[in-house]
């Protein structure tokens, strides 16, 4: 698979991110916030859910950088706790005063990571080569 490129600057673009993300695993030590930048960076192990259904399950590294961060708020995720793998489930943004608002970093287990931004500014860059996976992520349905 071709490396992915993606920038989001409103709702629609992030929701194209947010798709790409889901169920990528990350350590809690891969969570990065610069107030002095204001900006948030995170590494994951994103699945590659573009490749073909049939293809055997893969993953590769990952960045997602967020610019324009005034604060972070953590729920249920513990900065001193190294080693601890995140499943992250879905990127989500909530308009307060547009263009600000508030993403939306959404894991199993109800953890979150709330990102104050001034607007929506964020890339994905995949950084290396894909490998093989144990498995396709799951999700039962209720």
């Amino acid at each position: 698979m071709d490396e992915i490129k993606l920038v989001a600057l409103d709702r629609e673009d992030l929701s194209v991110i947010s798709a790409h993300l889901q169920d990528a695993l990350l350590r809690v030590e891969d969570l990065t916030y610069l107030p002095q930048r204001r900006c948030f960076a995170m590494a994951v192990h994103r699945f590659e859910w573009e490749a073909p259904a049939e293809d055997k399950p893969r993953r590769r590294l990952a960045a997602l950088h967020f610019n324009q961060v005034e604060r972070v708020r953590r729920n249920k995720i513990d900065p001193a706790r190294n080693g601890e793998v995140l499943n992250l489930l879905a990127i989500d943004f909530i308009e307060t005063d547009a263009p600000s608002g508030l993403v939306m970093l959404l894991f199993s287990g109800g953890a979150a990571i709330e990102l104050r931004v001034e607007c929506i500014e964020a890339q994905l860059k995949d950084l290396g080569p894909e490998w093989e996976a144990p498995a396709r992520p799951k999700h039962d349905v209720p």
